[in-house]
Parts: C-alpha cells; sequence; structure tokens
C-alpha cells in the first residue's frame, strides 16, 4: 500500500503547490488524476517518486520509499526520462540488467503493438513514439505501482484507445496504475477510481462503482466538484464582444 499523510510542497514564491495531502493507494487500482493546469498533479507524483522535497510522510507498505524499494516504483513522463542517444534495444538490454523484475515478453509485445523501431536512436523518434516509448518502459520494468504523467501527448485517438484495452489486458492483478491526464472522458471507462486535485490540495476521491450506482458521469462529477461555471464562455464572449464594440 502506497500512503502519503499530510504531504505539502512549496517552490519559490509558489506556496502549498501541495498542501496537506493525505492519499492513500492500494495496489490492484487504476487510478486517475485530474485537475487543472497547475493543480499540483506532477508535483504530487515527483514527490511520491522523491524527485521533489517535501514536508509530511510517504511510505510503502510501511517503510518509506528509498534505494531499496524505489524499484517497486516505475515513470512515465512526457518530460522523457530515456536516453536519447540509445536504441530502444539498447534500453531494453540496460533495464534487463538493472531491474531482476523487467518483463522482456511485455516489452518485445508493446513494442510490436506500437510499431516502433528496435535500432533507432531514441532522439530520432517523433514526440509520439517517444511517449510510447516512455510508457513501455515503465509497463516493462515490472513495477507494482505504475505513474504515467500526460503519457499520451502527440498520439492520434486509435493508439490512445487500443492502448486502453491492451492496458487492461496485461495488468497483474497486483499492478497498480496512477495516471495524470486531461483527457478524461477517454479514461473514464478504465479507471476504477478518480482523484481530484486543485491548488493543491484533494478536493474529491470517488470509486467508478460510486459514480456508476449514483448515475452521474465523471466529467458531472468533476465540474461539479470543481465548481465549473457552465456560463463562463457566453460571460467572456459579451466581455470581448463588448471591448470590440467600444474601439
Amino acid at each position: 500500500m502506497l500512503e502519503l499523510k499530510q504531504v505539502s510542497k512549496s517552490y519559490y514564491k509558489v506556496d502549498n503547490a501541495l498542501n496537506c495531502v493525505s492519499l492513500t493507494i492500494g495496489q490492484g487500482e487504476i487510478v486517475g488524476l485530474f485537475g487543472e493546469n497547475g493543480a499540483g498533479k506532477t508535483t504530487l507524483i515527483k514527490s511520491i517518486l522523491g524527485l521533489l522535497r517535501f514536508k509530511g510522510e510517504i511510505t510503502l507498505d510501511g517503510a518509506p520509499i528509498d534505494r531499496k524499494n524505489i524499484g517497486r516504483l516505475s515513470f512515465a513522463t512526457s518530460e522523457h526520462s530515456f536516453f536519447p542517444n540509445l536504441t530502444a534495444r539498447d534500453h531494453r538490454d540496460f533495464y534487463q540488467q538493472q531491474f531482476d523484475t523487467f518483463s522482456d515478453k511485455r516489452f518485445s509485445g508493446l513494442m510490436e503493438f506500437f510499431a516502433l523501431p528496435w535500432d533507432k536512436a531514441l532522439r530520432s523518434f517523433s514526440t509520439g513514439q517517444k511517449n510510447q516509448f516512455e510508457v513501455i518502459l515503465a509497463l516493462s520494468q515490472g513495477a507494482d505501482y505504475i505513474f504515467m504523467d500526460e503519457p499520451f501527448a502527440g498520439n492520434d485517438v486509435f493508439n490512445r484507445e487500443d492502448f486502453y484495452k491492451v492496458l487492461l489486458g496485461i495488468l497483474e492483478p497486483h499492478e497498480t496504475v496512477l495516471l495524470s491526464t486531461h483527457l478524461i472522458e477517454e479514461v473514464s471507462a478504465f479507471i476504477s477510481r478518480a482523484v481530484l486535485i486543485r491548488k493543491g490540495e484533494i478536493i474529491g476521491d470517488v470509486s467508478a462503482i460510486d459514480l456508476e450506482e449514483t448515475g452521474i458521469t465523471l466529467m458531472d462529477y468533476i465540474k461539479k466538484t470543481y465548481h465549473y461555471r457552465p456560463d463562463r464562455v457566453s460571460r467572456a464572449l459579451e466581455t470581448l464582444g463588448g471591448e470590440e464594440e467600444g474601439v
């Protein structure tokens, strides 16, 4: 179990990027992490991975996350964490050496699914291909907790839809996915839980089963929790129209 207790993070000139966040994530969940730009999604993930200093406590099965257990976590980021001058085959060999849990079968299968070249340097990949390869590495490492931060940028809708189906088909019961994305409607059908963050605070946490029982869609739940104003577009157009008329 991954547990966060009163986790806070501030940056220079940015207070409360995370503000006393407490969250528990069990194994076998597929969690969608949703929030507007700057809400704290990436900061939350990077704090869990130990990439940022923070206040509070983050534990994995009761133990702090350090070199002993960090291999149980993997990360696919649109910022890219691979070696650009190495090939996909080189990365496969490197990961096999670093992680005893690495799955060559899953790696090869996903390489075939995305039709990625084995022997070209990663720097020559398109943006979409680079993001696909990030996901392949994260899923093949053999981690119990797989974090994905906007992993589908640059990918067409067909690749995304097919990948969701493949993801559900290959995940083992103990594998947990935490997916941060703005593609809410696309992922609503396969996540088991939705966590909403705003201004560094968790403002919503609901299971897909509870949403289904109440008959509320994920998008409607997010809009309600975020106090979305449906008149914001018309008000903006009125204001902009008024400015143009006054010119």
